[in-house]
C-alpha cells in the first residue's frame, strides 16, 4: 500500500544513477545526454526531521511518521534521519516520543520496524561541516545516493536561514527530488516575511517549498471547496444579496500553560489570526477556480487577499486574561501571573477583528474573525450568516436568521440553523437545524490527523494545502501596519476573565459589525 514512485523515476543506463523525469533528458550525474533511460523499481526516501530533539517533533512530527508508517502509507523503502544539536540515540527519541504514538500491544512490533528504520545525527545547525556530515550518514542509507529527501524543519525561526542554506549547499539528493517543508511563523511581519521568502527563492524553486500550516489539513476546512464547489445550493446565494456576515472562531478553554514566555513573543494574532484563520477566511470568500490544481486555487485565495485593505485599530477588540478567583487549578491565574511571561506584558491573548473584501461579491459583508486563549469552550468553526427573511409574515422578532456552520472542532460537522414549525397545534415557527454530524453519518471512518494528511501530501507532490509565497506576502501586508502600532503604542488590551466568553466589549463590537446572536438557539451536540 505504499506510495509509488514508478510512474515517475527512471534510471540512466550509463551510469544508473536515478533520476525524476523532470531532469530528462540529461544525466545529472554523468551529464550523458540521449535517451538511454529505464524504469526504476528501487527507489528509496528519506525524511530528514531537523530539530529531532525539541517539543514539536516528540509530540507531533514522529507520531505523525509513525502513524503513516504503521497504516502503510509511506513509500516502502523510507529511512527516518534525526538531526539536532543535542546529544541523544535513537532510544532516547523513542523514549521521549512513545507516550504520543497511542501505541497499542498488537503495534509494538511494527514499532520496533518504524525505529529500527531511524537514525540520529548530531550537529549544529551553524556549522556547514556537521550537515556534510548528515549527508554522509544519509549517503550510507540502502540506495541513500539516489533517494528522494524531505527536509522537515521542525526548528524555531532564528535558524531557518543557516539550517536551508546548509541543507542547499551540503544536503541536497543529486538525484532523487528534494521538498523542504517549513513551519510557521513565517516572519514577523511583511519585511522578515520578505526577508525569508527571498532567502528560500534563492535556494529552493516555488515547488521545492511546502510551508504548512497544519490547520489546511482540518477534515472540515478542507470540506469547504466541495460544499461551495460541488452543490448547486450553496453557489447562487453565496454573495453580499444573501449573506449579512461570516465568523470565524477559534476558541481555547486553557491558556499558556507555563509557555508564556514563547507566546507572548508572537501573541495571538500571529499565532491563529494572521495564518489559520486568514486561510479559512480565503477559502470561504474566494471565487470559483477553473480546476482543483494547487496553483488554481492558491491564485483565487491571493485574489481574495489583495482585495482587503490593512487592518486598523479601529476593527479590533484586544483582551488579555485574567484569573478567576473562584476558579479551579489553572483558571485561578491569569496571564500576568504566568512566570514565563515578562513582567506587564501588553500581549494580547484574545483579538476579534472585522475586514471587508472590497470586490463585487463581498463588498460591505464583514468578515469577522475571533480567537482566543482561556475562554469558555474549545471550538473552532465558520459561521456564515444569512440576511433576514422579506416581507415577515409571522410574530414580529421571532423568525431568526439561518446559519450554515461548519464546525472544524472538536466534534466535525456542517449544520444548518433554520426555522421550522412548532411541533403540535400551534403554528409559529422555531429555530432548530439540519444535522450532518461526521460521527453519526460516518461512525466508521477514521479522521486522519491534520498533519497526516499534509506530510502525505508532500510525498505525493501536492501543494493545493501549503501555503505559496504571494499568499503571505498578502497576508503580512494586511496585518504589518496594526501589529506595529500595537507593540510601537503598547496598546493595553482589555482584561477578561479566565473561562469566559472574552471581553463584553468583543460582544459589543460584533453586534455593530452586523453579526446577530441570537440566545434563544443552541445546536445540541448528538455525539453527546
Amino acid at each position: 500500500m505504499g506510495i509509488s514512485r514508478q510512474e515517475d523515476v527512471t534510471t540512466c543506463l550509463s551510469c544508473k544513477a536515478v533520476l525524476l523525469n523532470e531532469h530528462l533528458p540529461a544525466c545529472k550525474t554523468c551529464m550523458t545526454n540521449n535517451n538511454n533511460y529505464e524504469l526504476s523499481t528501487d527507489v528509496s526516501d528519506v525524511v530528514v526531521l531537523c530539530g529531532a530533539s525539541g517539543d514539536l517533533a516528540k509530540k507531533k512530527i514522529i507520531p505523525t511518521l509513525w502513524w503513516l508508517f504503521r497504516d502503510d502509507l509511506l513509500p516502502s523503502n523510507i529511512r527516518f534521519v534525526g538531526y539536532a544539536r543535542s546529544k541523544m540515540t535513537v532510544q532516547n527519541l523513542r523514549e521521549k516520543t512513545e507516550p504520543f504514538m497511542k501505541l497499542k500491544d498488537s503495534e509494538k512490533a511494527k514499532a520496533n520496524k518504524f525505529f529500527d528504520s531511524m537514525s540520529y545525527v548530531q550537529g549544529s545547525y551553524t556549522d556547514k561541516s556537521a550537515f556534510e556530515k548528515l549527508n554522509k550518514e544519509i549517503l550510507g542509507l540502502p540506495n541513500g545516493c539516489n533517494a528522494n529527501r524531505v527536509f522537515y524543519l521542525a526548528l524555531p525561526p532564528t535558524v531557518f536561514a543557516d539550517v536551508t542554506r546548509n541543507i542547499h549547499d551540503a544536503c541536497m539528493s543529486k538525484c532523487g527530488w528534494n521538498r523542504v517543508i517549513v513551519e510557521k511563523p513565517f516572519g514577523r511581519d511583511f519585511d522578515s516575511s520578505a526577508e525569508l521568502s527571498n532567502h528560500l527563492a534563492g535556494l529552493f524553486r516555488e515547488d521545492q517549498l511546502y510551508r504548512i500550516d497544519h490547520y489546511l489539513g482540518k477534515e472540515m476546512v478542507q470540506n469547504l471547496l466541495v460544499l461551495r464547489f460541488a452543490n448547486r445550493l450553496f453557489g447562487p446565494i453565496w454573495d453580499r444579496n444573501n449573506i449579512a456576515s461570516v465568523m470565524i472562531t477559534f476558541k481555547e478553554p486553557f491558556g499558556t500553560k507555563g509557555r508564556g514566555g514563547y507566546f507572548d513573543q508572537f501573541g495571538i494574532i500571529r499565532d491563529v489570526m494572521q495564518n489559520h484563520l486568514f486561510q479559512v477566511l480565503s477559502l470561504t470568500a474566494m471565487e470559483k477556480p477553473v480546476s482543483n490544481n494547487a496553483d488554481d486555487i492558491r491564485d483565487e485565495k491571493v485574489k481574495v487577499l489583495k482585495c482587503i485593505k490593512p487592518l486598523t485599530l479601529d476593527d479590533m477588540v484586544l483582551g488579555q486574561y485574567v484569573g478567576d478567583p473562584e476558579g479551579e487549578g489553572e483558571a485561578k491565574e491569569g496571564y500576568l501571573d504566568d512566570a514565563t511571561v515578562p513582567k506587564g506584558s501588553v500581549t494580547p491573548t484574545f483579538a476579534l477583528a472585522r475586514f471587508n473584501i472590497s470586490n463585487e461579491r463581498w463588498d460591505g459583508v464583514p468578515f469577522i474573525l475571533k480567537c482566543g486563549k482561556a475562554l469558555n469552550e474549545r471550538k473552532a468553526e465558520v459561521r456564515v450568516q444569512f440576511r433576514e427573511v422579506p416581507g415577515d409574515i409571522f410574530t414580529p422578532g421571532v423568525v431568526k436568521r439561518n446559519e450554515l456552520v461548519m464546525r472544524v472542532q472538536p466534534n466535525e460537522a456542517v449544520y444548518c440553523k433554520m426555522m421550522t414549525k412548532t411541533p403540535g397545534m400551534n403554528v409559529e415557527p422555531i429555530e432548530t437545524e439540519m444535522d450532518l454530524s461526521y460521527n453519526m453519518r460516518y461512525k466508521d471512518v477514521k479522521m486522519p490527523d491534520a498533519y497526516e494528511r499534509l506530510i502525505l501530501d508532500v510525498f505525493t507532490g501536492s501543494q493545493l494545502n501549503f501555503v505559496r509565497s504571494d499568499e503571505l506576502s498578502e497576508a503580512w501586508r494586511i496585518f504589518t501596519p496594526v501589529l506595529h502600532q500595537i507593540e510601537g503604542e503598547k496598546v493595553k488590551p482589555i482584561p477578561y476573565k479566565f473561562g469566559t466568553r472574552g471581553p463584553v466589549e468583543a460582544d459589543d463590537f460584533v453586534k455593530n459589525a452586523g453579526f446577530h446572536y441570537s440566545s434563544t438557539y443552541k445546536w445540541v451536540n448528538p455525539n453527546l
